[in-house]
């Protein structure tokens, strides 16, 4: 049972529900926001021209060949960067969810499946997919030769078209990543939480909710949440089977992790690749040293749950239409649909319902500000 660690007296009674143990294991979820640090790979990384150039170009349909959407149509900001639609719809339906682009800067992989070890590989790849933007690398350098950015873009760059046009993809891609690696979501009601824990200023701390305090000690305890959603962005950027199907149709599956690595180990957009300009590779170890493995079929990335109150639907593929069915799912989760050598710490958690709205109510305080 856990023993109030402070009790606000006077006209509201407020209390600390926290123990010791589980204030030191809240504390390594900040603080917030983390410090930034540049791309070495991308040498326009916290460049400002290349912010607001990324930026012009994000909310731009010049990077569609056709003109017909830009990446804020399917990545909206008035939607904290994505879509209420469970599967994201480019030329054609995709086979998965739209992920928000907040957060994004220093991880590790990039994408569901992580297909990319940088964000300006991430940002490149839907600038070339058939069933994105489809562009070539030919019609892209025509684009931006041809836009109202050619000034800006050659004051970066130098002059396009002494430019192989890769190399003009490439530095486009980088000006967008340079844009997305600014976007990170506010600080929230739980940031100021437990910041006044690591301060042991439990007067202000017991201003949280109970509720969202309860929920947090579930998601520290019983739910074992933490495992994979840890550090001060509520992910560890790793790949897992959350029990969520992965079949698109009869006789086609989702191959999560698996297709992500071999895309990463056959593309020539790494960090260990030409296109970095980084001269140490710095990154480089981690797709030189990635394996695939049978197991890493179906296992999808860790999401950020920073701001997951407003980036419904959920889970890969979108099937999960509210934090309430994401808990469910983990309440009531078929451990027979799980890998037989996944993920053993996922087991049904039999949750009552004030322990789900208790969850709910926790997962609100990171997307809420104070």
């Amino acid at each position: 049972m856990t023993t109030a660690l402070f009790v606000l007296t006077g006209a509201a009674r407020a209390e600390v529900l926290l123990s010791e143990d589980q204030i030191q294991q809240t504390l390594p979820f900040g603080p917030w926001p983390p410090s930034f640090q540049s791309d070495p790979s991308n040498r326009v990384s916290n460049d400002t021209r290349a912010i607001a150039l990324g930026a012009a170009l994000f909310n731009d349909p010049v990077l569609s060949v056709d003109g017909a959407f830009s990446c804020a149509s399917c990545h909206d900001p008035e939607q904290a960067f994505t879509t209420f639609e469970a599967r994201a719809l480019g030329r054609v339906l995709l086979d998965r969810n739209t992920p928000s682009l907040q957060n994004l800067a220093g991880l590790r992989w990039y994408g569901w499946g992580g297909k990319s070890d940088s964000l300006w590989a991430a940002s490149l790849h839907p600038i070339i997919e058939e069933q994105e933007m489809a562009h070539s690398k030919e019609s892209l350098k025509t684009a931006i030769s041809e836009s109202s950015y050619i000034d800006e873009f050659e004051a970066m760059f130098g002059d396009i078209q002494t430019q192989d046009p890769e190399l003009v993809l490439v530095n486009t891609a980088k000006t967008l990543s340079a844009y997305l690696e600014t976007l990170a979501t506010d600080r929230t009601q739980f940031d100021d939480f437990r910041d006044a824990l690591e301060r042991r200023d439990l007067a202000m701390a017991a201003n949280y909710p109970e509720p969202a305090q309860r929920g947090l000690q579930l998601f520290l305890g019983r739910g074992k949440c933490v495992l994979c959603h840890n550090g001060p962005g509520f992910s560890n950027n790793e790949f897992h089977d959350a029990g969520v199907p992965y079949f698109l149709s009869e006789t086609e599956v989702d191959e999560g992790r698996f297709g992500g690595l071999n895309f990463l180990l056959s593309s020539a957009y790494t960090l260990d690749s030409e296109w970095s300009d980084d001269p140490d590779k710095q990154g480089a170890w981690t797709v030189r040293g990635v394996r695939r493995s049978h197991s890493d079929f179906g296992t999808f990335r860790t999401p950020s749950l920073r701001g997951v109150a407003e980036t419904a639907p959920y889970m890969h593929d979108g099937s999960l239409i509210d934090l309430e069915a994401v808990i469910r799912h983990y309440s009531e989760i078929d451990t027979e649909r799980l890998h037989a050598d996944g993920e053993a710490i996922l087991s049904e958690l039999n949750l009552t319902e004030q322990e789900i709205a208790d969850l709910v109510a926790f997962l609100v305080t990171l997307s809420k500000a104070p």
